[in-house]
Formats: structure tokens, sequence, C-alpha cells
């Protein structure tokens, strides 16, 4: 008969045994997730959304032209702005100078259901003013573009960070096997302020970093094979370098990197046949074509962007970021000069491409399933340091930020701020 002392340490062996194969196997799923960032993976909470397109308008969109209509404004035109007692830093020194206010150049009418006041600079957008959730007021820790696009993009207006697309990656993985979980697509005349910083996958494993959609040329860097080289024969060196890897993974610990470069290997194969076919929009029939206003040049620039969106969306891919607007310059939302002639240009560029991508999508049954994100890293002043002039324009306010949001889990017609 065993005594109590060998029945306790049968025991205790017993629960160690299974503690110990809970370890293992959880490790194996580590390993599992490593040797496949992209692998799909459950969200903590249910949701419709399953990806996310962020339009990205970088040098700061100014709000009272835009989504945030101020008749009181107008009537202090050319007037020193009344006290705000609760502005601070740059802002407040702004202020303590000679300053009068702006006044917009533009008229806001009343759309669709909700009476939403959207300004006449976004006539196509206002037809869907139905669809779209407003938020108001956002403030960002920082006056300067460079901090403020990381912190609206990365959620820090240091360097370093994950941006939000990385995140995405890396928590839900993605639904395409074939492509990468986080694609960028930059405007074409440039790249944005911080450049690939934007869409860095910060401190998170390198899989999970923005892969640039270039405008010309071939759509991925170093994707298409070298002259010569058959697709068998890449195959066959690829099975080759799978078998010295996995020769080398034997007997060895802490082969994560490795596994993931494997992997990394097999996806950029996999992506020569798939990313040219996704980035054809030749085959797009011409109501579509026209629906993203790619028969104007205006529009043809960003509503190719927002179309290679809704393919790749289409496709599965997580998350797309798209960036209109290059560095600090005339093409860029930073409007310190002729705020009125700019700005209709800035809006004539992304009005219809825009509102086509949210129709498009919702005639596809996709729009439920994808949360599309209108941002950029700062608002603008109701004011202008010194005194008016013929063509004022509007200064940094890191405490007007408007963004919108439709689709996914999204209140339609909600206003927030």
């Amino acid at each position: 008969m065993a005594s109590r002392r060998n029945f306790l340490q049968r025991s205790f062996n017993g629960l160690g045994t299974l503690a110990l194969t809970s370890l293992m196997s959880a490790e194996r799923s580590v390993h599992a997730d490593v040797a496949n960032p992209f692998a799909p993976r459950p969200t903590h909470l249910p949701r419709r959304a399953k990806r996310c397109i962020f339009l990205f308008m970088q040098g700061g969109v100014s709000q009272m032209d835009s989504f945030e209509y101020k008749p009181e404004l107008n009537k202090l035109h050319g007037k020193r702005l009344p006290g705000t007692p609760d502005v601070r830093g740059e802002l407040q020194g702004r202020l303590s100078f000679e300053h009068v206010c702006v006044g917009s150049a533009f008229k806001f009418q009343q759309h669709g259901e909700t009476g939403r006041y959207i300004s006449e600079l976004f006539p196509h957008l206002a037809k869907q003013v139905d669809r779209l959730g407003f938020v108001h007021g956002i403030k960002t820790d920082n006056q300067n573009h460079g901090p403020s696009t990381l912190h609206v993009t990365t959620g820090s207006q240091f360097p370093g960070s994950p941006s939000v697309g990385s995140w995405m990656a890396y928590g839900l993985g993605s639904e395409n096997q074939d492509m990468p979980g986080y694609m960028v697509i930059q405007d074409p005349r440039g790249a944005p302020v911080n450049g690939a910083a934007v869409w860095s996958n910060g401190y998170l494993p390198a899989a999970h970093q923005g892969t640039l959609l270039r405008a010309e040329g071939t759509p991925i860097l170093n994707l298409a094979s070298p002259p010569g080289l058959s697709s068998r024969r890449q195959r066959e060196e690829l099975e080759q370098l799978r078998w010295l890897n996995q020769q080398h993974l034997q007997d060895r610990d802490d082969t994560g990197e490795l596994e993931a470069r494997i992997h990394a290997y097999e996806l950029a194969f996999r992506m020569q046949t798939r990313a040219p076919e996704l980035v054809d929009i030749s085959q797009e029939p011409e109501h579509i074509r026209k629906l993203y206003g790619l028969d104007q040049s205006e529009t043809a620039g960003f509503g190719r962007q927002c179309l290679l969106a809704r393919r790749l969306a289409e496709s599965g891919v997580r998350y797309t970021l798209l960036v209109h607007g290059v560095q600090i310059n005339q093409h860029s939302w930073d409007d310190h000069g002729d705020v009125k002639g700019r700005m209709i240009r800035h809006s004539r560029e992304v009005d219809q491409p825009v509102a086509a991508l949210l129709s498009d999508l919702d005639q596809r049954g996709l729009l439920e399933e994808t949360l599309v994100v209108w941002a950029s890293e700062m608002g603008r002043t109701p004011f202008k340091n010194g005194k008016m002039t013929d063509k004022p324009g509007r200064d940094h306010n890191s405490y007007g930020l408007v963004m919108w949001m439709a689709g996914g889990d999204v209140k339609p017609g909600a206003t927030v701020g």
C-alpha cells in the first residue's frame, strides 16, 4: 500500500507533467505564430469590421473650411479673436501677438437625413454624409508636423512606436496569405513627413511594417524575378533554401527569427504572382474608372490610390494606409497662405475618389466589414497672425483636428466632441 508521501510525490509529478505539456504546447503555438505572422487571429470581442482603410491627409486639413460649420467666425472676420482661456503653449503665444480672425470663404449646406453641414468643397462626399460618424476637437501633443504626424499614425509623437496598421497586422493577422497584412499607397508625387516612419513596425517584429506600393514600375520593390530566372527554377532554389534552413533549425532553440525569415521567402514567392494581378487596374470596367475620377487629371492620382485600396480590401488585406500630400509643400494641406485657393485644389483631388471608395465598398457588400477613417495630423487656426491680407491662410492648431469614420461598427450620423 502506497504511503501518503509516495501518493503526494506521484501526484505532484503528474501535475508537473501536465504543466510542462501545457508550456510546450504554448511554445509550439508561439513558434507557429512566428513562422506565419500573418495567420488570421480571432478578435477578443465580436466586431463587424474585418479590415481598415486609413485615409491620411498630410499637412493639417482646415476644419473650418471642410467639416466644421462656424458661422460666428465669419462675423468676426478681420477682428481679433475673443478670449480663449483654455489655450496653452504655442497657440497661446500666437494669440498674444497681433492677429485677425479668418472666416471661411466657402458656403456650408445641410445634407442627408442627418442634416449634417458640409462645405461646398466636398459635393461628392456630402452625398455619403449619412454613412459618416464625426469626431471633433481631437488634440495632438505637438504643434509641429513631424511629431504630430507620428502621434496620429502611431499614438506617440516620438519615433520608435509601431504604427496603427502594424498593431492590427500583429494582433489580427491577415485574411490574404499571398500578400502582406499591411499595405501603404502614398501620394504618387512623393512621401509624407517622416517618410517610412509613418508606417513603421517600431518594436514589433519586422514582418508587421507597412509594405509600400510604388506608383510606377514594379509595384513592390525587389518583387520582380531576375532576368532569365524561370518560375520553376526559382521554386527549386527556394525549396533548396528551405531544406538548408530546416537543417539549421534542428537541435536549436530560439529559432523564431529564422522561422519568420523562411515564411518571408515563401510570402515573397507567392506575392510575385498575386501582387501584379492585384495592382493591375486596367481590367476594371470603364464605369468604375470614371467613378473614381481616373479620367480627370485632378482626381486620377488619389483615385488610383482609392481604387487600389478597394481591391486590397476585397482580397483580404487587413490594413491599407493611403497618404495624400507631400512633405510640407504646395501639394500638402499645410495652408499658411491662400487657404481658399489651396483648399479648392486639395479637396478637388480627393472628394470624388473618397466618395467613390465608400459607395463602391457598399455596393460590393464590403463597407460593413471595412472601417474607413479620414484623418490629418492637426487642424488649423481660425485666425492668422498679423494684419489681414488678400489671400490669408491658417496656422497649426493641435486642438482642432476633425476625423470621420464610416463602415464597420460606426454609428452613421454620429457626432462626438
